[in-house]
């Protein structure tokens, strides 16, 4: 009976055990490029893309928000957003960047998901929000889908933190520890 009951909890577990990005602390993130939207430039009011690399991510100590294009996954680390607002980085040493999977949407809701970021973009114009049509970011680094992770760089763009799905409290508090530590 046992036996039988701890191989359906063994089987039920598999796959949040055998899923693993490719992410490795102390290195940098695996290059990618997003060309099909890309990072969202404002101008006037008007929004504009341009292409975006991983490799831009050198000369500040950044928190990285990979997320699905989803409301869900938009609010799974809500309380870490408020947490870098009220610590009032300074701009020139720290940048959040916020890359938005919009290949993760809930079918039908794509369009939404640009609008959101657009309208983000407009109202927090020093931020650096991309738009990931195709899903490169997270097909690159291996992320779990329908999620968000958070990725702590520092200002050589080595990873010091990474954690996919929701932080807690002891976690967020060790991301704004590690900015203040490096910026």
């Amino acid at each position: 009976m046992y036996k039988k009951l701890l191989a359906i909890v063994f089987v039920a577990i598999i796959p949040t055990l055998a899923h693993a990005n490719n992410l490795k602390m102390n290195t940098t993130l695996p290059a990618v490029t997003v060309t099909n939207k890309g990072e969202l430039i404002l101008n006037n009011n008007s929004i504009g893309y341009q292409a975006w690399n991983s490799a831009e991510l050198v000369g500040k100590t950044h928190i990285i928000m990979a997320i699905a294009g989803r409301a869900s996954a938009k609010e799974i680390n809500a309380k870490l957003v408020n947490a870098i607002s009220a610590a009032k980085f300074p701009q020139q040493k720290y940048q959040t960047t916020t890359i938005i999977n919009q290949d993760d949407a809930i079918w039908g809701t794509s369009s939404f998901v640009k609008s959101a970021a657009e309208e983000s973009k407009k109202q927090y114009p020093w931020s650096s929000i991309v738009l990931d049509s195709n899903g490169n970011v997270q097909k690159s680094w291996d992320l779990q889908k329908e999620s968000s992770a958070i990725i702590v760089l520092d200002k050589n763009a080595k990873i010091l933190f990474i954690h996919e799905g929701a932080l807690n409290q002891q976690q967020r508090q060790q991301v704004i520890a590690l900015v203040k530590k490096n910026i």
